[in-house]
């Protein structure tokens, strides 16, 4: 009875793991990573992207173009469009316009990338349990339209509770949201910073990671921060810095993590984004 009942928990995460396979079948590119060259031509940072080799992207804007007008041009360079960010104030303005973009751009996942933080607005506890309500509340919203609603940590949520027993404001994320209307995005980078193991992270909630963000760090860059934000030259190109991508990205097709994106925030992505596919197309697990 033991073994049934152990097979019955861990059956839908063996079959999710064996359903994702190797990671390199569902490597694509956050668009972000080509911002500056969006800025200068929409059209153009898309050839350029295809010409990485792709073909699954994430999404962080349209650039100059209207959503139907970028799912033509995502459609004409043979892209999957898989997930997009969508700033947590345009929820909360008009979340029936975020899910008529994201239905338009063919988007599975909707993802809130940053916390409603600011100067004036620090992030509490309390902004957590308000997040909560908030993501469960968009989460059923998005559902009911066939989109998955989902949340990248940027690192402030991996401050100490104040419960004070090693729990962080992220366990509190991940405890009241519900699982099935709420599924997260790991920034490896922005885990990795706060001192956090990336590795462990994914262990600990096997079935709430389904998208990835992969992103190295200068090595001894300092850790132990949670601001949220670190300079734009201590992430270096995948490969070149002081994460263990072996360790990480075994445990994320150990749990089935679906997709991943390589998002470049160096100083030089034209030469950062092809040393980092080619360190991960060519790494062995």
């Amino acid at each position: 009875m033991k073994k049934l009942l152990r097979f019955i928990l861990i059956a839908p995460l063996v079959a999710a793991a064996l359903h994702a396979g190797d990671f390199r079948d569902h490597l694509g590119l956050q668009l972000y990573s080509l911002r500056a060259q969006t800025k200068e031509s929409t059209t153009g940072a898309l050839d350029l992207a295809k010409s990485y080799e792709v073909k699954e992207v994430e999404l962080a804007a349209t650039g100059n173009l209207t959503p139907e007008q970028f799912a033509v041009e995502l459609k004409s360079r043979g892209f999957a469009p898989v997930s997009g960010h969508f700033g947590y104030a345009l929820f909360e303005k008009d979340i029936a316009a975020v899910i008529r973009d994201a239905k338009t751009l063919g988007l599975k996942y909707v993802i809130v990338p940053y916390p409603p933080v600011s100067k004036d607005k620090p992030f509490t506890e309390e902004t957590v349990h308000t997040m909560v309500t908030k993501f469960n509340e968009w989460g059923a919203a998005c559902k009911k339209e066939g989109l998955q609603f989902g949340y990248h940590p940027h690192g402030l949520e991996f401050k100490p509770s104040a419960a004070g027993n090693g729990e962080t404001m992220f366990d509190i994320l991940v405890r009241e949201t519900k699982a099935d209307l709420v599924t997260y995005e790991m920034d490896v980078y922005w885990v990795y910073i706060t001192g956090q193991e990336p590795a462990k992270l994914l262990a600990k909630y096997p079935d709430r990671w389904s998208l990835l963000h992969v992103k190295d760090m200068l090595k001894d860059f300092p850790r132990g921060t949670h601001t949220g934000g670190s300079p734009a030259t201590a992430k270096v190109a995948v490969g070149a810095g002081q994460i263990d991508w072996s360790e990480v990205l075994a445990a994320a097709q150990k749990i089935g993590v679906k997709h991943y994106f390589l998002e470049d925030e160096t100083t030089d992505p034209l030469r950062s984004i092809p040393e980092s596919l080619k360190y991960l197309r060519s790494l062995k697990l």
